[in-house]
């Protein structure tokens, strides 16, 4: 419920993702996107922020794995059952101050939200890991990051699975 303190970043950035509450353990090789979905206990909206040591994000592969994928924080709303809901096609609205500033629909991380964390199931199956009952999965930004300051507000809005707002100070 706190506002995000803009000045311990050094140039903050926001995306809206869909979040995946694992309900069991899921691991193996051949781990599909309508497995992750059964083992999901709920999805939700989530605005990821992002952060990089490297100006305007410019940055080479190298460079994103040793800045840690610019990853810094993340903000989660109230997960959803997604039994029904085909997250292909959920709508997705990013607002900063009121104005919208992207679009996309869930198909825009892999084809499928689902279907990037069943891709990291099986990078992890590689090394004999998998995912816990109970952890927290991004699926991937759903839109380009706008970046912000002191005083924005930015809301994500996922179709059917709600909508969440992250001030800025």
């Amino acid at each position: 419920g706190e506002p995000l303190d803009t000045s311990a970043l050094i140039q903050p950035r926001c995306e809206p993702e869909i979040v995946f509450t694992l309900g069991r353990d899921l691991q193996g090789a051949h781990v599909t996107a309508a497995d992750v979905v059964a083992a999901s206990s709920g999805v939700a909206v989530g605005i990821e922020v992002l952060d990089s040591r490297f100006v305007d994000y410019g940055f080479t592969m190298a460079d994103v794995v040793a800045d840690n994928t610019s990853a810094s924080r993340f903000v989660v709303g109230t997960p959803v059952t997604p039994t029904g809901i085909d997250l292909r096609l959920v709508g997705v609205v990013l607002e900063k101050n009121g104005q919208v500033v992207a679009t996309a629909s869930g198909a825009a991380s892999l084809g499928h939200p689902a279907a990037a964390v069943a891709w990291l199931t099986r990078q992890l199956a590689a090394d004999g890991e998998g995912l816990a009952a109970g952890q927290i999965v991004l699926s991937g930004g759903l839109t380009a990051a706008v970046p912000v300051g002191p005083g924005d507000v930015i809301t994500a809005s996922i179709d059917r699975l709600g909508a969440i707002e992250l001030a800025c100070r």
